[in-house]
């Protein structure tokens, strides 16, 4: 764990979140749950965001102690059992909205938001992702079906935490998207190691600077410099943002 909280210290002053990949943790059972809880802390700490990067989604029973986990705490024999404190999670959306309503629910209770997946950044996505659904890629279906419930998680300055992970290795979606769900957040992975380029990210954001969050893990967690590599990421995406914005 001295490791990550290095990692958070020496980046963290060029980033707004921090994006833990939860699988990495729970392959490690209850020790990998306490260091990413330690990691939660860390970023917290640092005045970071924290997205939980675990993909949930299940049917309602299932979804509502998945929220439980990640945003509201639940009750036990033993006292009450205190949640991970995300700040937000990415969801998988593929069983549908009443699945995404316990999520939604928690989320907006605790002031915390949610990233569905849309069109992720792996190559395997386009065989399901870029399929027709009813007249239209079924990308652009789940982007309607955000864009939908965005007023649920619609923050004070117009945006809605209700976002869209939308995958920077395939650009030439994103501004279709950012027409599909205007108001929504989009987190944006696959810069670096993918082979996303954060230059062609202009059509993800809309007028606000804050309409998109670009991620890159391993070209961060692994350069020579951490700091620096985060810097440089960070300069490109604002140069980026502003162009959008004019």
């Amino acid at each position: 764990m001295a490791e990550a909280r290095e990692l958070i210290a020496a980046a963290g002053p060029h980033c707004v979140a921090v994006k833990p990949q939860l699988a990495c943790f729970e392959r490690l059972g209850a020790p990998g749950w306490r260091a990413l809880e330690d990691v939660v802390e860390a970023g917290h700490e640092a005045g970071l965001l924290v997205v939980a990067d675990g993909k949930r989604g299940d049917v309602p029973i299932s979804a509502t102690a998945y929220a439980q986990a990640l945003f509201a705490g639940t009750e036990s024999p033993w006292g009450r059992i205190a949640a991970l404190g995300a700040d937000a999670a990415t969801v998988n959306p593929l069983l549908g909205s009443d699945a995404l309503e316990p999520l939604i629910e928690a989320a907006a209770n605790a002031g915390a938001g949610l990233f569905v997946l849309v069109r992720t950044s792996n190559p395997g996505a386009a065989d399901l992702l870029d399929a027709e659904s009813a007249g239209a890629p079924l990308h652009e279906r789940l982007a309607e079906l955000v864009a939908g419930l965005a007023g649920r998680l619609t923050g004070e300055r117009g945006l809605s935490g209700m976002g869209a992970v939308a995958g920077a290795t395939e650009p030439e979606h994103l501004g279709r998207l950012r027409e599909l769900m205007p108001d929504s957040i989009f987190l944006i992975p696959g810069v670096g190691a993918q082979g996303g380029s954060a230059a062609d990210l202009a059509p993800a954001f809309s007028a606000a600077p804050a309409s998109a969050l670009v991620s890159a893990s391993r070209s961060i967690a692994r350069a020579g410099d951490p700091a620096a590599a985060a810097a440089e990421l960070r300069d490109q995406v604002w140069a980026v943002s502003q162009t959008a914005a004019r």
